[in-house]
């Protein structure tokens, strides 16, 4: 006789757990009698409330005895108790499964063109059928996760289902993890243990150096033979030219996985992804070293949004990694409309930045629907400008800050550089000839004070406002550098997207590394996958880490930085993992000794639960039939009586 489910120590505390809750509803039970009387009309209440005493002793034990037996027998019909030789009982397997992406791999000829995944399946249902029909069976698929398929099931065939059923994911395979994940679900599962069977071909992503090898004893290895010769990219990124905004530079990385060298065709084209006829635009003839990664720039010229695609010619048995696309955005512009009678005051600042498109008007021709940014100097318009805008020294009278007084001559007293209209500004030595103090509110912010007060203020919203009291080029400002940094905070403060630096990068799926600036703080940091839900990551010495274990596009900002992965390339271990040698390489032969263990549990579970509904019936379902009936005696009515009828 033998528990199959549970250990005995389980059966004992989940059974003690319901035993002292049942006695303690015994003993905290309070009495309630049922009492008959002849009529109120003589009732009289009692001046104290009859205390509720706790009971001491329990009062049907019989009834306590009978729940607890039954109780005790779904317990064990739970537990699974069988009557028999636990030696002769069933075991509990697990089959890892290797569904990495490199087994969607091509054999070749002469094992009839079959894939990787083909063989693998084949080797785990020979594995399966070998298994004694007592045995208990979890199928794990292992990728770069591993996820279980089945639990530990007895009948065969949805293992077998689930096995036909499996295919190759989008990264590699984390072994470690799967063999781990076996060896702590067998230790749970209350049964003997049986073997864990890895099937695959053991490609492995880059281990943790740090992290010591799982190797349980009782592994069983199906290697699965993989001598392919394959040629891949593994990473493609395009960033825009320091020199020229409207160049791309295009970095192309391609391995060689196999054991030769290979002579292979890099080429670029344009145009849409299911677009029959695209533009080639550059094409390398490269060599790739066995087991080394090779790299190829390419230079493209453009304003406009398109898709980049990189393909690697010839195929091979694993095409999946020979073609990538990368989604090229348009060049930003922030298109600034100035209003001014002295515009060659402002040209300068503004024509620093080539993503800038400035427009000149005179202040006669104003108009209220431009759009991007509105720069207004020295006027006020009839209509407020729709669009963000900048005053520059406007006069008391319409200006969107109210003024509260004038100063002249007044030295320039303070930044504030918590806000990023001024950042990185410290220059403090100049005066200013004539400037507007303003009187800003609670939620203005005072990017510049004189003595007096703000003269620089901005005010957050939509739009947003920026106002001056005094003009910087007409000013002891205007021999600053100073000066284009602020009118370039002002601008990053508007429109951030101008100024951000954007690479764009084709790789694998997985884990992803992104190097960040040292200023760079986890609060300004975020990561959204394609569908605009927000991925976890960590930071751990300056170097951003998330995983994605779908193919997809991710965006991760970092301060003034942004990155796109297009996450569509499959990731590939090229770390072959060596089983211990202790492990077995050939499919066991199982004892075919019958099962002589007996069930007990559904008559367990049936006794409990006739026991239960007999302790009803006789001490619940009667229990009022069966009290005697008590008669509450009349208190005694004084005799005195008034106007007493005959």
């Amino acid at each position: 006789m033998f528990l199959l489910n549970l250990s005995l120590a389980q059966v004992l505390a989940i059974f003690g757990s319901i035993s002292a809750l049942a006695v303690a509803l015994y003993l905290l039970d309070r009495s309630r009698r049922r009492q008959v009387v002849s009529t109120l009309r003589f009732w009289v209440a009692a001046e104290q409330p009859v205390a509720a005493a706790r009971r001491k002793h329990i009062q049907q034990p019989w009834s306590l005895v009978l729940q607890l037996v039954s109780m005790a027998l779904l317990v064990l019909a739970m537990a699974e108790l069988r009557l028999g030789t636990q030696a002769l009982a069933g075991r509990d397997h697990v089959i890892i499964l290797d569904t990495s992406a490199w087994m969607a791999a091509h054999t070749g000829p002469r094992s009839g063109n079959r894939t990787l995944m083909d063989l693998a399946r084949q080797r785990a249902r020979q594995y399966l059928r070998a298994l004694p029909a007592r045995d208990r069976v979890m199928l794990v698929r292992a990728d770069g996760l591993a996820t279980p398929a089945t639990v530990f099931e007895p009948d065969h065939r949805k293992i077998d289902a689930a096995i036909q059923a499996s295919q190759p994911g989008a990264t590699a395979l984390n072994l470690d993890q799967a063999l781990a994940f076996a060896r702590h679900i067998q230790s749970q599962a209350g049964r003997r243990i049986g073997q864990i069977a890895f099937i695959g071909t053991g490609r492995t992503a880059e281990r943790d150096p740090g992290a010591a090898p799982v190797l349980p004893q009782n592994l069983t290895v199906l290697a699965i033979a993989d001598d392919i010769e394959n040629c891949g990219l593994r990473k493609i990124s395009a960033r825009r030219s320091a020199t020229e905004p409207d160049a791309w530079e295009v970095y192309v990385c391609a391995r060689n996985y196999g054991s030769r060298p290979r002579t292979v065709t890099l080429s670029l084209d344009i145009g849409p992804p299911n677009d029959v006829v695209r533009v080639p635009i550059g094409a390398q003839k490269v060599t790739l070293l066995s087991g080394r990664d090779t790299e190829a720039t390419f230079h493209y010229r453009t304003a406009a949004a398109t898709i980049l695609s990189v393909t690697l010619t010839p195929h091979d048995a694993f095409p999946a990694d020979d073609h990538a696309a990368l989604e090229l955005p348009r060049q930003p512009m922030l298109p600034v409309t100035v209003y001014s009678n002295e515009p060659e005051l402002l040209r300068p600042v503004l024509s620093a930045n080539t993503r800038i498109a400035a427009v000149y008007r005179k202040p006669a021709d104003y108009l209220a629907n431009d759009q991007g940014l509105v720069i207004l100097d020295r006027f006020i318009p009839v209509e407020r400008p729709a669009a963000d805008s900048v005053w520059i020294d406007p006069p008391v009278m319409g200006s969107p800050i109210p003024v509260r007084n004038s100063v002249d001559q007044t030295p320039f007293a303070r930044w504030d550089t918590s806000h990023p209209a001024a950042a990185g500004l410290r220059t403090t030595d100049f005066r200013i000839d004539k400037a507007s103090v303003f009187e800003a509110a609670p939620g203005d912010a005072r990017i510049g004070e004189v003595e007096a007060g703000p003269v620089i203020v901005a005010r957050d919203g939509k739009p947003k406002i920026v106002v001056l009291g005094f003009h910087p080029a007409l000013s002891g400002m205007r021999y600053e550098l100073a000066t284009p940094l602020l009118f370039g905070n002002l601008l990053r403060w508007v429109s951030p997207d101008i100024f951000r630096r954007s690479e764009i990068s084709g790789g694998s799926v997985g884990t992803v590394k992104v190097l960040l600036d040292q200023d760079t703080l986890a609060r300004d940091i975020k990561v959204t996958a394609e569908n605009g839900t927000a991925l976890p990551f960590t930071v751990r010495d300056r170097a951003l880490h998330f995983f994605s274990g779908e193919p997809g596009s991710v965006r991760v900002l970092a301060g003034d930085r942004e990155f796109v992965y297009s996450l569509t390339l499959p990731q590939l271990g090229y770390a072959k993992w060596e089983p211990p040698a202790d492990a077995r390489r050939t499919i066991p032969r199982f004892s075919s000794l019958p099962d002589v263990s007996t069930e007990l549990w559904p008559w367990l579970a049936l006794a409990g639960g006739a026991g239960l509904f007999v302790e009803w019936l006789l001490f619940g379902r009667f229990r009022r039939a069966r009290r005697s009936i008590h008669t509450l005696p009349l208190r005694r009515v004084s005799r005195k009586r008034v106007g007493v009828a005959r």
